[in-house]
């Protein structure tokens, strides 16, 4: 029975809050550092106190209820204004310092990240990143869920209920074998992309698409352009294919110092004008109240980015 008195304390919604992105009992009592019998007192003094199941206990799995769902963005809305609360007190409000964890897609995360951290480390000593890296659709999901506080991605994101932040954009190079006849070319147009025989990442990963768009840019049937049967998970396994002659592919120019320097590999860039790249930036959630944060924080991607990332790549 709902008592009218009754208001929540911040720790029992933040154990529901845990909870329900979790949907497990000792994986949310972990990381609250407390004991599960303990995380199923402060669930049931919530769901006593409002008069509602917010949670389906199982032997199997937890399950949000319906009216779990839909209470759930206020619970994380107030932890959120108690959290900027705390930061305005602090005189910290709209500074990179505590915990920001950070979505990446795979063909950023290996390039970026060792100029972004220490650049992060010097920058914003009271800043504490905690990386996660995984396919966009699956960043997404956890952005909109909570379990991460921004993703670094190709844009757009998307996504109902997420901001942009457009950062830079990144051109793409055409990886060939140094026999190739297009090894050392400063001046491909898209229709070049005919020429060869593509390998791309397995589907589901976004630079996978950027390239098939790219195809059908130049009116090219991106299922006769790029290979059917070989593809691969990662940029590396993609340019060892390349290196031993089984086809070319393109990489995003940030790839190319660590890919692209063994021997077997020539790349190639295309002619200025010609548009062939991607947009890259950070996507939070529109409700979140670190708007400021963010937008310092893209700051700070920009600047790694142009640091680590010459204009042109070093020609083979």
């Amino acid at each position: 029975m709902h008592n009218k008195e009754y208001r929540p304390t911040l720790a029992q919604l933040r154990t529901f809050v845990t909870i329900a992105d979790n949907k497990h009992f000792g994986t949310a009592a972990a990381k609250l550092n407390i004991s599960q019998p303990s995380l199923s007192q402060a669930l049931s003094a919530l769901e006593n106190g409002i008069g509602v199941q917010l949670i389906e206990r199982s032997t199997r799995k937890v399950i949000v209820t319906p009216i779990g769902e839909r209470l759930l963005p206020y619970a994380k809305a107030a932890l959120d204004a108690t959290d900027i609360f705390v930061a305005h007190s602090r005189g910290s409000y709209g500074q990179l310092s505590g915990p920001l964890t950070l979505g990446v897609i795979p063909t950023i995360a290996p390039y970026l990240l060792p100029t972004l951290l220490p650049l992060l480390q010097q920058e914003y000593p009271e800043l504490e990143p905690r990386i996660v890296e995984d396919r966009t659709t699956h960043l997404v999901t956890m952005l909109r869920d909570g379990r991460i506080d921004a993703a670094l991605l190709a844009l757009p994101s998307e996504a109902p209920g997420l901001v942009d932040i457009p950062l830079y954009q990144e051109e793409f190079v055409v990886v060939v074998p140094s026999s190739h006849q297009l090894a050392g070319r400063h001046d491909l147009t898209l229709q070049a992309l005919e020429e060869l025989r593509l390998l791309l990442l397995n589907d589901g990963h976004c630079l996978h698409d950027q390239i098939v768009d790219l195809c059908r840019k130049a009116d090219l049937n991106p299922g006769e352009a790029a290979s059917a049967v070989t593809r691969a998970s990662s940029l590396t396994t993609i340019v060892q294919l390349v290196a031993g002659g089984l086809g070319s592919t393109l990489v995003p120019i940030s790839a190319v110092e660590a890919e692209c320097q063994r021997p077997g590999l020539s790349i190639a860039t295309f002619a200025p004008g010609v548009s062939a790249e991607r947009h890259v930036g950070l996507a939070y959630r529109a409700s979140s109240s670190r708007a400021a944060e963010f937008t310092k924080f893209g700051g700070a991607i920009t600047r790694a980015y142009r640091t680590a990332v010459p204009l042109r790549p070093p020609m083979n």
